[in-house]
């Protein structure tokens, strides 16, 4: 059933204030693909804007902050724990990313670690425009989410 529909199809902002409030927590994971040697100017230090992954990491934090400003139905949340790590592979070639975030409320925080995901991968992006244009975000998904009525989701 989708929630953000009213009886008349109007999109609109979900009703929480009846939910009980729990632990919380969402794991979202993406990937930014590049180039090897575009890789080996993140691992080796060398990318011109400075310290790709911190940037891209604080970025992701403020973006999981930012998720209510950004998602037009989404409930502004007390955020209690962002964490956003970034891991060059260089089977992809590029970077992997994932970000846990937790709360205590009523209502999930799966969109503030899609968003984090999203904006350090971005951010990624950014940093490292001016080497390779063709980078390509993508694989950006929920992993895990628990806490609520709905218990835990665990992606397969």
């Amino acid at each position: 059933m989708l929630t953000h529909f009213d009886g008349k199809g109007q999109a609109h902002m979900v009703d929480v204030s009846d939910k009980a409030v729990t632990a919380r927590t969402a794991i979202a994971r993406g990937e930014v693909r590049m180039s090897a040697a575009t890789l080996a100017l993140v691992t080796e230090g060398r990318a011109g804007k400075g310290d790709v992954l911190g940037v891209a990491r604080l970025a992701g934090i403020m973006g999981a902050k930012r998720t209510a400003d950004l998602i037009p139905l989404c409930h502004p949340l007390p955020v209690t724990r962002v964490s956003v790590d970034l891991t060059p592979d260089p089977a992809l070639p590029g970077i992997r990313i994932e970000a846990t975030v937790r709360t205590t409320g009523q209502t999930g925080v799966e969109m503030e670690a899609l968003t984090a995901v999203s904006v350090a991968a971005l951010t990624v992006y950014d940093m490292l425009k001016a080497a390779e244009k063709g980078m390509e975000i993508g694989a950006i998904r929920l992993a895990m989410k628990e806490g609520g009525k709905s218990g835990r989701y665990e992606a397969p």
